[in-house]
């Protein structure tokens, strides 16, 4: 290994997400032109991972590439009405035929274990079945769709068991009626439709159109499901793009809390959208992914991941688990999509009307994006509300941030009486107060 430290680092980065990800369910959509690209092998291995990692995974392949090759091998024209395939018997069967042949070059794809690693004969079971039921979409402007159908219902109820036996559930895009009728369906329909059903925590589509930009090309990662809305209404995105987050937003209007559109192109996309923090693709949510926030007793394990590198370079005073546990309600935390980036402390002094911000972190990945500001502007919001009007702070490597922000030097005898009894006189940490 070339470098041992980076690898270090880059595992303990990742490990609050494989704790928050472990037992939740993700739907990962992917179209036809994925398998064409040559990508799939690559992607079962990214799954295969991610399940390894304890993650229920529900696939949903699509097939338009292939159903098209199918119907030029058979000389039949693709008939289409607003974008929509029209699906007569003929292109009925092409698709049929396109499904069975990518369920199985799925299944091959995950029997292969995962190559030259300790799970290289692993045996991952992928089950596929009559999960989606359809009825027909009707006529629309005119036009009789035929054979192309909506969902109608997912079998959660037989889909669930399946997840919690240890396996990975594959859905096609068809659909069946109760009285037999089979139908086309579009992926991005089942994919949304499944992740509703089975109450998933993410949804993903693998997508063959590139990183989403706006209308200036600036790239774009985030959005609330609101803010979806105005750039899909705003009508510059391709027609590509729009459709998927069309149904990205649908997802999070319907209870899915996240959905990712991911470009295919870049090598390992699903990991890297999953595992980092600004990920690869764009994320859509039904609220903002950032909260700032009153830490509770289920973020201690977050705050001491955060500060223990703090505390072993002498930056921060040590606290042991206890005692973070005991003054949590002093605590404030900064949250990006469940992982905690960023934390500060607000001690009273009531008496003196005074109160000390502590313990100010922010994970160094994330330092460049203006979360210490967001943290101590809440800060001194919160001790505005408490009647407070001094915040002062003791630091021995950081003065130079807080006297831009509007501290001024002082002395410990300017502190409250029972904090200069606390002192610690070897660190030396220089005193700064702002008048809030």
């Amino acid at each position: 290994m070339e470098n041992p430290t980076q690898f270090v680092q880059w595992l303990r980065s990742v490990a609050p997400y494989i704790h928050a990800f472990r037992g939740k369910t993700f739907v990962v959509a992917f179209p036809g032109e994925l398998v064409t690209a040559g990508a799939l092998p690559v992607l079962a291995q990214d799954l295969s991972l991610l399940h390894a990692l304890g993650i229920k995974i529900v696939i949903v392949h699509g097939s338009r590439p292939q159903v098209a090759e199918q119907l030029a091998l058979r000389d039949v024209d693709g008939r289409f009405s607003n974008g929509i395939r029209i699906t007569d018997i003929a292109a009925l069967e092409c698709a049929k035929e396109a499904a069975g042949e990518l369920r199985l070059d799925i299944e091959a794809a995950f029997s292969q274990g995962l190559p030259n690693t300790p799970m290289a004969h692993a045996a991952i079971r992928i089950i596929s079945g009559n999960f989606v039921t359809a009825r027909p979409l009707g006529v629309i402007n005119g036009d009789d769709l035929e054979l192309t159908g909506v969902v109608r219902k997912i079998a959660a109820e037989t889909i669930h068991p399946i997840l919690a036996a240890d396996a990975l559930v594959l859905l096609s895009p068809l659909g069946f009626s109760p009285t037999g009728e089979a139908f086309n369906l579009t992926m991005e329909d089942v994919a949304v439709s499944a992740a509703i059903a089975l109450h998933a925590d993410k949804l993903v589509f693998i997508s063959e159109t590139p990183m989403m930009t706006d209308a200036a090309g600036v790239e774009i990662r985030e959005l609330s499901s609101h803010q979806a809305e105005a750039v899909l209404q705003a009508g510059f995105l391709p027609q590509d793009t729009a459709f998927y987050l069309q149904h990205a937003i649908k997802a999070c209007h319907s209870g899915v809390p996240r959905a990712h559109i991911v470009p295919f192109a870049t090598d390992g996309s699903a990991l890297l959208e999953l595992f980092t923090h600004d990920g690869v693709g764009t994320m859509i949510s039904h609220e903002n992914l950032e909260s700032l926030r009153q830490a509770s007793i289920e973020d201690v394990g977050g705050i001491i991941k955060l500060i223990e590198p703090l505390e072993a370079d002498g930056t921060l005073v040590k606290r042991g688990r206890e005692l973070i546990e005991r003054e949590i309600e002093y605590f404030s935390v900064i949250e990006h999509d469940g992982v905690i980036f960023g934390c500060a402390a607000l001690y009273p002094f009531p008496a003196q009307k005074m109160a000390e911000m502590a313990c100010l972190t922010v994970n160094p990945e994330v330092q460049a994006q203006g979360d210490g500001e967001r943290i101590l502007k809440h800060m001194e919001n919160r001790a505005r509300a408490a009647g407070f009007n001094k915040l002062f702070v003791l630091t021995t490597r950081t003065s130079h941030w807080f006297k831009k922000r509007g501290f001024v030097p002082a002395t410990v005898d300017d502190l409250p009486k029972d904090r200069q009894h606390m002192y610690n006189w070897q660190r030396k940490s220089q005193v700064l107060i702002k008048t809030l």
